[in-house]
């Protein structure tokens, strides 16, 4: 039963999570000064220009990377409980939550702890990375969506028997 289609969603969400730890998230520079500082999955590093001599301060973001990898392994774990759908659905809803919390999380860490490293008229740049939890939602939804309806015709058969 891995041949689902749920199954293949829940294989994309688990890689797109895998994908986003390797992925800057968010970027903002300075014109001025020339500072560029850069969101990851693990961390916000402010890059000087070569002439500054200042170091390059680096904040920790490593909630965003434990989320990625926690939404990644409930979404593998939920491709092997196709025997419980019921179980699969209530780790649906759980990945739901941590992905939501994932988004939440990476968009504070740009718009209030990565703003406030540069003084600079922007508000940064969403890289590709940003985009991946967004991606995960949908990719979940499909999956959840494709669970009930599997639910759904077991009980229907189950009513004619």
């Amino acid at each position: 039963m891995i041949q689902r289609i749920q199954s293949v969603f829940l294989f994309l969400l688990a890689l797109s999570m895998i994908v986003m730890l390797f992925l800057p998230l968010w970027s903002k520079t300075d014109a001025t000064t020339g500072e560029e500082v850069v969101l990851t999955a693990w961390n916000i590093k402010s890059y000087m220009p070569a002439d500054a001599a200042e170091g390059t301060p680096v904040k920790s973001a490593i909630a965003i990377g434990m989320l990625a990898i926690a939404a990644a392994t409930i979404a593998l774990y939920e491709i092997f409980q196709f025997k419980n759908r019921l179980n699969q659905m209530k780790l649906g809803l759980l990945n739901t939550l941590v992905l939501a919390a994932l988004l939440g999380t990476s968009f504070y860490f740009a718009a209030y702890v990565g703003a406030e490293m540069v003084k600079a008229d922007n508000n940064g740049a969403y890289e590709a990375g940003f985009y991946f939890p967004m991606l995960g939602l949908l990719l979940n939804a499909l999956a959840n969506r494709f669970i009930k309806r599997d639910e759904d015709l077991v009980r229907s058969v189950d009513r004619l028997r």
